[in-house]
Parts: structure tokens; sequence; C-alpha cells
């Protein structure tokens, strides 16, 4: 009987522990029957040579459930005690990377997204992103050796970055040699990441300075802000930087609080400021807030769903600060939005829609600025960015470089 792809997900024992098992056969029977799914072995495939090596006829049943897959990994992850990277190169190998479905799906065996394939593995997806490379570039032997815990699966993506032939002979020095080798091809790596971004960014920063950073002419009453905080984390695991400036120019807390009044302090003597912060940069956030003249009233949550990285905890949310000057309305009664709203984060630093939709809602018919923008949005906003395009109010361009940040 030949083997259903589903189940060749996961490695046969090796020899010694099969004898054993056709050992135990041949003097109990065979305990647990060979699951069968369209005429092939879905569950059972050691048992069934055990059974060929103890003589013994095999017991067979149909599998009568509707997720084979699932009823895969259910069994044989029980069964077995699999790593972290074990499981990413399994994940790996569920998951079509280019359309969404699960390669190995036949008849009614169920579709698998790649965050799917991560909860149902207790994985993160980073992980099988790092398995799907080492099966996509590299040798066999590469994921042979994930599989038998001897490489990591972040190690296995870093040597992946070598030719076939440079693969097999890392994996052939010791495993201290292996780790050791990683490292370095990830250090090398991330350097040339770095050194492309920081030229991407000065490109950005470059054409930016030609429209964004002017004096805005007029005031508004109500501004929505997203600063661009300079605040970096390293993953040690995988040896990357998370950092904002891999994306776009960032500010320190210092620059950014002196900005309003280089710009020409563009918020009426009433006005609300709504003031994007991250966890790690809080009281920096209240500290632009006050810089600018405005007294912190309430905040906002954006629950990003997803969590990201962090020392103390691992973020999954954003703070929008609220501050108000002079005597600028509440939103009506009834009108306000509830103080948590949920959705899943898209590109680097880009905020839901429903925020400034809702700043829209409860200050309807007014002027509103909104800063660092990198894309004007249409109707009663002006903006003032990097990456706008077009210096808002036909503002008017100020020389000194100091400004220019």
């Amino acid at each position: 009987m030949d083997a259903h792809p589903l189940a060749e997900l996961f490695p046969m024992i090796g020899d010694t522990d099969l004898q054993q098992l056709a050992d135990d056969i041949a003097v109990r029977g065979q305990e647990e029957p060979i699951v069968l799914y369209e005429g092939r072995v879905l569950d059972g495939r050691n048992r069934l040579r055990a059974c060929v090596l103890a003589g013994v006829e095999p017991l067979t049943m149909e599998y009568g459930g509707t997720d084979p897959l699932g009823f895969v990994l259910s069994h044989n992850l029980h069964r077995r005690h699999l790593s972290e990277s074990q499981r990413a190169i399994v994940a790996a190998n569920i998951v079509d990377w280019t359309n969404g479905t699960n390669q190995y799906a036949e008849g009614s065996a169920n579709l698998q997204t790649q965050k799917k394939a991560a909860e149902r593995l207790s994985i993160s997806e980073r992980a099988i992103a790092a398995a799907k490379r080492v099966r996509d570039r590299g040798v066999e032997e590469l994921s042979t050796a994930i599989r038998d815990g001897k490489v990591s699966v972040h190690a296995g993506e870093a040597i992946s970055h070598l030719a076939h032939e440079a693969q097999r002979e890392v994996l052939a020095q010791e495993e201290r040699e292996i780790i050791a080798r990683a490292k370095a091809i990830r250090a090398e790596r991330q350097r040339l990441r770095h050194a492309e971004r920081l030229a991407n960014m000065r490109a950005i920063e470059t054409a930016g300075h030609t429209t964004a950073p002017g004096r805005v002419r007029m005031q508004y009453p109500v501004i929505y802000a997203d600063p661009p905080w300079k605040f970096d984390v390293r993953n040690e695991e995988t040896g990357r930087e998370k950092s904002a400036e891999n994306h776009y120019p960032t500010m320190d807390t210092d620059a950014i609080c002196q900005l309003f009044e280089e710009i020409g302090s563009p918020a009426t003597p009433n006005a609300v400021l709504f003031l994007w912060a991250t966890n790690p940069m809080l009281l920096d956030g209240i500290r632009v807030l006050q810089a600018w003249g405005f007294r912190y009233i309430h905040h906002w949550v954006w629950d990003k769903e997803v969590a990201g990285t962090g020392y103390w905890g691992r973020d999954r949310h954003e703070i929008l600060l609220i501050g108000k000057r002079g005597n600028i309305p509440a939103p009506l009664p009834g009108s306000q939005p509830e103080t948590v709203y949920r959705e899943k984060k898209g590109r680097h630093s880009a905020k839901p829609d429903f925020y400034a939709e809702t700043i829209e809602r409860l200050y309807p018919d007014v002027p509103r600025l909104e800063m660092f923008c990198r894309k004007p949005r249409p109707g009663t906003w002006d903006a003032w960015g990097y990456e706008v395009g077009e210096p808002v109010n036909e503002a008017e361009k100020v020389d000194d470089a100091t400004n220019q940040d």
C-alpha cells in the first residue's frame, strides 16, 4: 500500500525503533489499525512496515472524517516530541505560499493558509517562512538536519542562501561550526540589507525635502499625527533589526517636539490633537503632545490582532493619544467610538482608515491636518509629510537645514 502525501509530512522512525515495534507486534499483535484514505495509508506507515517485518497480516480501517490533514497532524504531534524547527518544516510542507492552497491537498483535504498552519503547529509565521525557504532553496541534507534536530530552522534559512555545494560543505562540519557559520551568513546579509535600506531612506528623505518640510500658513482645529519615532529592537534569534528606520526616515523625540513650532505652529487656539505612540514611546508621546501645546485627556487603542516584538511583552497594540487646547468641544454624547478597535496590521506603520474616518465623523466640515502623512486623504484633509508629494497650502519652503530632519 502506498502512503498518502499527507502521511509523508512526518518522517519515518529509525531502523532500531522499527525493529522494536515489529517485535512488539509479533508478541502482542497489532493493537492500533492502519488508517486508509483514498486507497492509501493516511496513518500507520510505521505499523505497516513493522507488520511486514513481523510477518503479521496488517489490520486496516477507512478514514471516515472530513479533515484528513487535521487527523494526521493531531495523531503525529501527540506521538512525537518535535521542536519548533521540526514543526516548521512540517508546516512549510502543508502551505502553498503562492496561491494560499495546500500543495498536498487531494480530495477533501483541507486547504491551509500560513496563519492557520502556524496556529495548528503552535509556531510563529516567521519560522514557517524560514522553513519554506529551506524547502525551496536548501539541499535535501539541510531539511534532514533540521528534522533530526541538528540545525535550527533559522540557522538553516541562513545556510540556504549559499550555493548547494557550499551548503553540503557547511553541513559536513561539527554542530558548533555549523551554528557559527550560520551566524556569520546572517550577520553579513543583515549588513547588506541595512545598507540598502539606509540608501533607500536617504532617497526618500532627499525627495521629501523638496516638498514636505515647509511652513504651514494656516491653522487647524483638528490635527492627526503619526510621528516617525526612533526606536530599535533586535531579535537575537534571527539577528534581524526591528527598526522603523528600515522603512522610512525617523526623528528623535527632541526634533519632533521642536518641529511643530518650526513649521508654523499649525494648531488654532481651540484645537484637538490625535497623536500615535507605541508602548515604548508612550512617555515620549506625552512629551510631544505637551511640547505642541496640548493637554492629555484620553486615548484610543488599536488592537493589531497579531503580536509583534517587545522586551517586557509582545506588543499587539498601539495607542492614539488625544490632547486638547482651549475650548475644543468633545464629541457629541452617543457619537464617541469604543476605545478599542481591532484590525489586523498591514504594511509597516500604516494605520487603519477607521481612525481618520472616525475623526472626520466627530469633527465634520472643519479644516484638518495630517502630519507625517505618506499619502494625502481626499476631502477636507491637508497633509504634511516626507512622502506627501505636494506641500500643504502652497507652504513656504524653509531653508534652514535643521528643519529638514
